[in-house]
């Protein structure tokens, strides 16, 4: 059965801007051998704390604590939020469909993520102004694949679960898409994506 679409989402994190922790990793390796490392060993083994912080469960202050704990206080709280948010790089391929989509299709961007790397890392882009809404974890208390987070676009786009189309590079949220009955691809590289878009007719 052929789709009608009328909103697209798109993931923010390795869809629109690529991540890369070996950046501040190496910024706290120059600080003290090892420093980096054992910071991104202590993130990993604690994912679960991290992932409270996407929800909006931990507070801002509780976690860059917990962190700076981690690496010994070596820097202050303002230098940690900002190599911790000094990760991101633009996908300007994928960007570049902002502007051709927004023309046709209301555009939600919907992220897990975390206040810190908005506030001092992601926050300042020019591309979000093309956005209707965004849904950020750390705002709605939910994260992908929780049901609840997709429901939230629903409740801003007020279109039925089979006229939204979702971009994502993890299987897994693209699976809960699918799962309340929306369209959705993994994103792999910005060839596939125009490849996905013209195949439904989003794009000519």
């Amino acid at each position: 059965m052929k789709r009608n679409y009328s909103a697209i989402v798109f993931d923010l994190g390795n869809v629109l801007i690529p991540f890369d922790y070996s950046i501040a990793i190496n910024k706290l390796n120059r600080i003290e051998e090892g420093l980096g490392d054992r910071f991104i060993e202590f993130y990993k083994s604690n994912y679960s704390f991290y992932r409270d912080f996407e929800r909006g469960k931990i507070s801002e202050t509780e976690f860059i604590n917990k962190m700076l704990d981690a690496i010994d206080h070596k820097i202050d709280a303002d230098t940690f939020c900002r190599y911790y948010a000094d990760i991101f790089s633009l996908n300007k391929d994928v960007i570049s469909l902002l502007p051709r989509l927004k023309k046709n299709y209301k555009l939600f961007l919907l992220s897990n993520t975390d206040s810190i790397h908005k506030k001092f890392g992601w926050g300042k882009y020019k591309f979000l102004k093309y956005f209707d809404e965004l849904i950020l974890s750390f705002e709605v208390g939910s994260v992908k694949p929780e049901e609840k987070i997709y429901l939230e676009v629903e409740k801003a786009s007020k279109l039925p679960s089979s006229e939204h189309f979702f971009i994502d590079d993890i299987q897994e949220y693209v699976d809960g898409a699918i799962n309340i009955g929306w369209d959705a691809v993994q994103f792999v590289d910005y060839q596939k994506l125009i490849s996905d878009l013209k195949e439904r007719n989003i794009l000519k």
